[in-house]
This record gives C-alpha cells, structure tokens and sequence, in this order.
C-alpha cells in the first residue's frame, strides 16, 4: 500500500498554498494526498485565532477547512486520490502520529496572524525533530512554491560522514523525480588559532581542513551517485559556518535536504542547531529527513 503524502492544514492562506504545493508533490510522487486538520490549533493560537477569523475559536468550521483543502488539491489534479481527517488532539500529537503512516509531511511555516505565524512556526519545529518520515517545511510566503520548480536544483547539506544515508537517499531520489541537479554541499572551518602558528604555514592547516571536507562529501554520496547515475552531482566544499552555507545553498535551490540525527531513548528535540536555523531562515523549502542512529 502506498503511503500517503500528509499535509497540516489550519485554515490559514499559507496552510491552504501548502496543500497546492503538496498536491503536486503527490502527483509528481504517484502517492494519495492526506489532509490532516488538529482541532486543538487554539491550544497554540488561543485568543489570536478567534480576534484574526472574527468568531469564537469553538466555531471554528474544521470540515469546512479540510474540505476546501480537498477542493484546492483537486483543481491541482483532478485525478489525485485526497483523504481528509480532522483530528480531535493538539498539532503536534497529531501530526506526529500521522507521520508513522507516512511517506512525508508537509507543514507551512505561517499561520493567520503574526502570532500565529511564531506558534506555527513552533509546530513545525516540533514536528520535524519528532516525526518518523520526513518533514518537509515550506518557508516565506509560498509565492512560487507550488508553481514549476524555478532552480531545477536540490541542495543537499552533508554532516558528518555516519549521518548522512537516509538524507542522501531522500535527496538523490527527489532529484531524479524532478530532472533537477543536485548540489551536495559541505562546510567547514579552520579554527583560527591553527591559522597563526607560523606565519609562512597560514595555508597547511585550511588545506588540511578543506581536504577533509571533500573525504566526508565523496564518502556520503559515493553510494548515491552510483545509484542515481542520471542525476546530475555537483560536489561543493565551502568554507564558512554551515549554517550560512546551506542558507546561501537554498537561494538557488527548489528544496533544501538536511539530516536530523535520532538516537534511542533520547527525549528531547532531537534536532541540530543548523536545522534549526535554516528552518527558520531558509530561502527554500526544507526537507528533515530522520537518521537512524
């Protein structure tokens, strides 16, 4: 049974331009299109929600939502299979729970007002350092991200050398689906007190950095590009905080994959601070993709 694409809905316009670009993920995927709606948003939005529609949060229509959301899918594809649910707990729970049955989750990054917009900004966080399948976030005003990809590019952030197979994986796959070039990106820093040493060897120890990042980027996507041989690799090493890379990398990107470590018993958000960064700032939509390990 194929595994359906799911969607968070809220209402809101960018939730509602989530589910176009998210109708045409399904269909460029061949998998169902799942509507999830959590009836508890005011548990995050409370009085905001309510001030910003004009009625009490409790009369919130959420079937009216999702079925709206179903008629925005089909107008993308009027052939595309589209499920709906309105779920009775809060966004996070819920959404987590639907990504056990999942090839993918999509969530919008702004809600309906500029609280909101923090709040749901923090369910997407959440989400993606909890869900089991990928999450993909979908970043700024969505003005051209449900339309035919612009870049024709994945970008594609390496970590270390053990982390890296699932997202690698995800990223070669997305490329080939859409004909777009990857971009496997590595960053790497040279710590200054290592620059000084000698004044004639201030290069030595930034080759022998920067060697080591083109060691970690063949490592990680030697397994892929022999798989993939029809996707186009373009293997970059930067120096420079990672964070400031993949934000760079996204600008010239259709998506952006990043790897989010899980270990085994851990509790907390299980998320790095350069997924949290380019979540929040990306130029791009960003796909977490869970590492096992």
């Amino acid at each position: 049974m194929e595994l359906p694409l799911v969607v968070g809905v809220d209402g809101s316009d960018a939730s509602m331009r989530a589910v176009s670009w998210a109708a045409d993920e399904a269909v460029l995927h061949g998998v169902p299109l799942r509507l999830v709606y959590a009836s508890l948003w005011e548990r995050y939005e409370g009085e905001a929600l309510a001030e910003t529609l004009g009625k009490p949060s409790e009369r919130l229509p959420a079937d009216n939502i999702v079925d709206a959301a179903a008629g925005i899918a089909h107008r993308r594809d009027p052939d595309l299979k589209v499920s709906t649910e309105v779920e009775h707990d809060d966004a996070i729970s819920a959404l987590v729970s639907e990504g056990r049955n999942a090839s993918a989750l999509v969530l919008a990054s702004r809600g309906r007002s500029g609280v909101a917009e923090v709040l749901l900004g923090s369910v997407s966080l959440a989400v993606a350092a909890r869900a089991d399948c990928p999450v993909i976030v979908l970043r700024g005003s969505h003005d051209n991200q449900a339309r035919t990809a612009v870049h024709r590019r994945v970008a594609l952030g390496v970590a270390d050398d053990q982390q890296n197979t699932e997202a690698v994986r995800f990223a070669f796959r997305e490329a080939q689906l859409r004909g777009a070039a990857l971009e496997a990106v590595r960053a790497w820093r040279c710590p200054a007190r290592e620059t000084v040493d000698h004044p004639l060897l201030t290069d030595e120890p930034a080759r022998t950095y920067e060697a080591r990042a083109v060691e970690i980027l063949e490592a990680a996507v030697g397994e892929g590009a022999a798989a993939y041989p029809s996707v186009d690799l373009i293997r970059r090493t930067a120096e420079g905080p990672a964070r400031k890379v993949l934000l760079g990398a996204s600008a010239q990107a259709d998506l952006l994959v990043v790897g989010a470590r899980r270990r085994q018993g851990h509790l907390g958000l299980q998320i790095g601070l350069v997924t949290h960064y380019v979540l929040h700032h990306s130029r791009c939509p960003v796909a977490v993709v869970p590492q096992r390990g």
